[in-house]
């Protein structure tokens, strides 16, 4: 390598391995009190698309394994012990459906959804809202934890996991043997 080139190399992997190691070093979100459940909420959304950086290792796969969708029926990503898996909802100022099928670390512990677009510009296009949303079908808060606990070893799961124990009670006696085998 041209001398003059190797401190820009160095910088270059110094910048490459900065980025991989910070993501594990990132704080969780503030907690947020959850919402109180109900059939209509006020919500904060933002958007995320599938080329970001730090959804590019899972293209255009959601946490359920499943494709990201946009059209008749959106993917959303929530924190699923406030929204579990599988919740469909309407925004009511657009009309349009999403259903909760991805999670992300900045969405644990918020009242926030994120809403799946396309593209980056109609990522940016959105930006952030507090939207009315009224809860079509709620998702399968068992099956969102069976889902979580398979990789719970990420901060962001844990919190999670440990809300949906809190707030689903009764599902505590399925749940406990499950987390601490």
């Amino acid at each position: 390598m041209k001398k003059y080139l190797q401190p820009i190399a160095y910088s270059l992997q110094s910048v490459f391995f900065l980025f991989l190691t910070s993501c594990a070093h990132h704080a969780l979100p503030p907690y947020e009190r959850p919402l109180p459940r109900a059939s209509v909420e006020k919500v904060r959304t933002t958007a995320y698309t599938h080329t970001e950086a730090d959804h590019c290792k899972y293209g255009y796969c959601t946490a359920l394994g499943t494709k990201l969708r946009h059209g008749k029926i959106n993917s959303a990503a929530a924190d699923w012990s406030r929204w579990p898996a599988g919740t469909k909802f309407r925004i009511k100022a657009t009309g349009e459906i999403f259903v909760v099928d991805d999670y992300g670390f900045a969405l644990a512990g918020t009242n926030t959804i994120d809403l799946y677009k396309p593209t980056r510009a109609k990522m940016r296009e959105w930006g952030v809202r507090r939207v009315t949303i009224e809860i079509l079908e709620w998702g399968d808060p068992w099956k969102s934890y069976l889902q979580l606990v398979k990789v719970k070893s990420y901060r962001h799961i844990k919190r999670m996991i440990e809300e949906m124990e809190h707030f689903y009670p009764d599902h505590q006696a399925k749940m406990c043997p499950v987390v601490r085998s």
